[in-house]
């Protein structure tokens, strides 16, 4: 019976490649096995911050040298990595927890370290945006990542209005220190009604996962103020569907009853407008017969 290290050993992994390595989020626990055997094989570790990493690296028995990728240097960091590179070196890019380059360094190396011809190998694991939505239930249909909104009041509502009629599930993370005001400005911007999942400390000791209303949540989380410690992921329903009028397409229906019969002008009309073809074709009938009454 194959061991589970041997999982791992048994894959090729090229020189002179930037490995793009998941860590865990808040439970140590969450790295994977190819994880672990990717950063002990690397020859340096491109680190958010070189402290944290070490301290996480140290629980896995790993050390490694560091080289400090963050968002101030990513450009020129990047520079150091493709020399390393070149030199036939495996170097793993980390972030201080989650996936690099969602909403944390590491999107700018990737495309440096591409654009000079090298391999980008990327190694899934661990992200919480996809931890929060695996608990949110069916109400997501499709989602878009947003991250952080920005911190003042006046530049968050107006990305949030341009958010409003967006149709998909939203992903946002924050701060513990603006999350009530962040979840009364989606409260504004969208209204009461829409589903919320406040999902705080995901994967840590204290996690907690909430399903509320918008219009509940900011007094959900004032309720108390432990509700208020920790890193927030919050997800919002996407904009409920405008409900079509009945006469909407009745123009183009009386047009094309005029030449086809009811069936025909319906399975045209569901074609060119998206419309359910049997919701045209009731509307047809009554269309039909009402050019026959007049």
């Amino acid at each position: 019976m194959l061991q589970i290290s041997e999982l791992a050993d048994g894959q090729h992994y090229p020189t002179g490649a930037l490995y793009v390595v998941a860590t865990p989020i808040g439970n140590a626990a969450d790295i994977t096995v190819r994880a672990l055997h990717v950063l002990a094989l690397a020859d340096r570790i491109a680190a958010e911050d070189t402290r944290n990493t070490a301290q996480l690296l140290a629980r896995y028995g790993i050390s490694k040298p560091s080289i400090p990728v963050h968002e101030h240097n990513e450009r020129s960091a990047a520079e150091r990595v493709i020399e390393h590179l070149r030199n036939g070196e495996r170097i793993a890019c980390v972030s201080d927890a989650g996936t690099p380059g969602i909403s944390d360094p590491g999107a700018r190396l990737v495309d440096a370290v591409r654009e000079a011809g090298l391999p980008v190998v990327p190694l899934p694991g661990a992200s919480a945006v996809i931890t929060a939505l695996s608990a949110a239930g069916a109400w997501v249909n499709g989602f878009t990542f947003v991250g952080f909104l920005p911190a003042k009041a006046k530049q968050r509502a107006s990305q949030l209005r341009t958010l409003a009629k967006h149709p998909m599930a939203l992903v946002f993370y924050e701060a513990p220190h603006r999350i009530v005001e962040t979840t009364r400005a989606l409260l504004d911007a969208f209204g009461g009604d829409r589903q919320l999942l406040i999902a705080r400390e995901l994967t840590k000791l204290h996690e907690s996962l909430h399903r509320c209303t918008l219009a509940e949540g900011p007094t959900w989380l004032e309720g108390d103020a432990n509700r208020q410690r920790g890193e927030f992921v919050l997800v919002v329903q996407g904009a409920p569907e405008a409900e079509e009028a009945e006469d909407a397409h009745d123009a183009l229906l009386s047009t094309l009853l005029e030449e086809l019969s009811v069936k025909s002008a319906a399975r045209i009309a569901a074609t060119l407008t998206g419309a359910s073809r049997n919701t045209l074709y009731e509307r047809a009938l009554r269309l039909g017969k009402r050019q026959e009454e007049e």
